[in-house]
């Protein structure tokens, strides 16, 4: 195909009308067209993201890498979904999730501690495994809420979904936050609709979030240093 051809369907995409319609589950990419056709729902995203992984590819070998990177993001994917939440992108060593109803706030920031769980479980395994291994498993997640619009994108036999929204991109840039002592963090507006389930923890209960401002944007959010076994 030529330039020439790719930016007459630009055009005719820019000219189509769009028919936009409710959604009321997480779609799948066969829910949509590849015309401008879009779901819009109020979601909560989860986006989880290896730290420090250009370290590991290029200070370890690409088989042991591979290891890591599968069982990170197999175990990432099953807290996902033993929460409820859909599994709907993944990015190199970093996986969205999305979770949509009434409980999907508190569901998010459950796995969020949950996946922290499970890398402190995997660091175990892979010193067993590797006992003479100097590599750590390092992660971050961030969390946030807003309506999106869903609409699939790509060409014929590839295609995938787009989630446009204010979650999406907020959910990412927080993982960026992340780091040894606090891997976890979700926005304000997700604090704000927790359960108290997803908020205290312990025993005796303690919050098990901490208030932030996140400078570089001149907001508040919510870090956490807690794991939740499951």
């Amino acid at each position: 195909m030529t330039i020439d051809e790719i930016i007459a369907k630009a055009k005719a995409t820019f000219r189509a009308k769009w028919e936009v319609r409710d959604g009321r589950k997480v779609p799948e990419v066969t829910d949509l067209t590849s015309a401008n056709d879009g779901l819009k729902l109020t979601g909560t995203v989860l986006y989880a993201d290896m730290a420090d992984s250009t370290a590991l590819v290029d200070g370890f070998k690409s088989e042991f890498a591979a290891e890591v990177y599968k069982t990170y993001l197999m175990g990432t994917c099953e807290v996902i979904r033993n929460n409820g939440g859909e599994i709907t992108a993944f990015d190199g060593d970093r996986v969205m999730g999305a979770f949509i109803g009434d409980y999907k706030n508190t569901s998010a920031a459950k796995a969020a501690l949950q996946i922290y769980a499970h890398v402190r479980a995997l660091n175990a395994a892979i010193k067993e495994s590797y006992p003479t291994t100097s590599y750590t498993l390092r992660h971050s997640v961030g969390v946030d809420t807003s309506d999106l619009l869903v609409a699939k994108t790509g060409i014929w036999k590839h295609n995938d979904l787009v989630w446009i929204g204010k979650a999406a991109n907020l959910a990412a840039k927080l993982c960026a936050l992340g780091d040894a002592t606090y891997p976890s963090f979700i926005t304000e507006a997700v604090f704000s609709k927790l359960h108290d389930e997803g908020k205290y923890g312990g025993n005796p209960r303690q919050l098990m979030w901490e208030k932030w401002i996140w400078n570089e944007r001149g907001i508040v959010v919510y870090r956490s240093n807690w794991n939740w076994k499951f």
